[in-house]
């Protein structure tokens, strides 16, 4: 099956973007995985396939999770990681496709909140299935831990050096970072919840919906 890649991935004009052109699967380690086939104790709370999101739009046709397959096990270690200590992992989002990034972009105005929001110029690693929203949950009740902000806040609450909030908060933010760190994920500055997979640059940007992963 071929994939589309962008043509402004490879040098295109601005007006290209909104045109994928089909290209071969470049390896085949890039093949998306859904995660809750590989770990069923995942949770799901994939907020762009609901209203439940900053755009009060429902963006995803359905409620599910995927990542590159090397990303995707690294996740599924972390999880168990953190099912030791008492916690699971909650996605939020996952790979997402290119499409909906640019929805995303045109949804937010022009101003600070556009730092939070990855240009579709450029691509997200979100388009790359090598980056993850995610949070932690108890196992005892399923229900998710405190956080300094809630997800998809755009304030300085959500940033990782944010210290005025709880110290159970802070922990928490501290206790996924360390899960997500040791297999091979990396924070950015001012989203506590967002990781990327190291490597991300050796995959391509995709535009394939849900409904076409197999």
């Amino acid at each position: 099956m071929a994939v589309p890649l962008l043509a402004c991935d490879r040098g295109g004009t601005i007006a290209d973007r909104a045109k994928p052109v089909h290209a071969p699967r470049v390896a085949r380690q890039g093949d998306l995985v859904e995660l809750i086939r590989l770990e069923p104790g995942i949770q799901l709370d994939i907020r762009y396939a609901s209203t439940n999101n900053f755009t009060g739009q429902k963006l995803y046709d359905e409620p599910r999770a995927f990542l590159v397959r090397s990303a995707a096990e690294a996740l599924v270690r972390a999880h168990r990681a953190a099912q030791r200590d008492g916690f699971g992992l909650t996605i939020f989002d996952a790979y997402r496709p290119w499409r909906v990034t640019k929805k995303l972009w045109d949804a937010t105005p022009p101003g600070p909140k556009r730092n939070y929001v990855a240009n579709p110029e450029k691509g997200s690693k979100h388009n790359r299935g090598c980056a993850v929203d995610l949070s932690l949950h108890r196992i005892d009740t399923g229900m998710l831990v405190e956080m300094p902000s809630g997800y998809d806040e755009f304030s300085e609450r959500a940033h990782r050096d944010f210290m005025a909030t709880s110290p159970e908060a802070a922990a928490n933010r501290s206790r996924l970072e360390r899960y997500m760190e040791a297999e091979g994920f990396r924070g950015i500055s001012n989203e506590w919840w967002h990781f990327d997979y190291a490597g991300w640059e050796n995959f391509p940007i995709l535009d394939v919906a849900f409904s076409e992963i197999r």
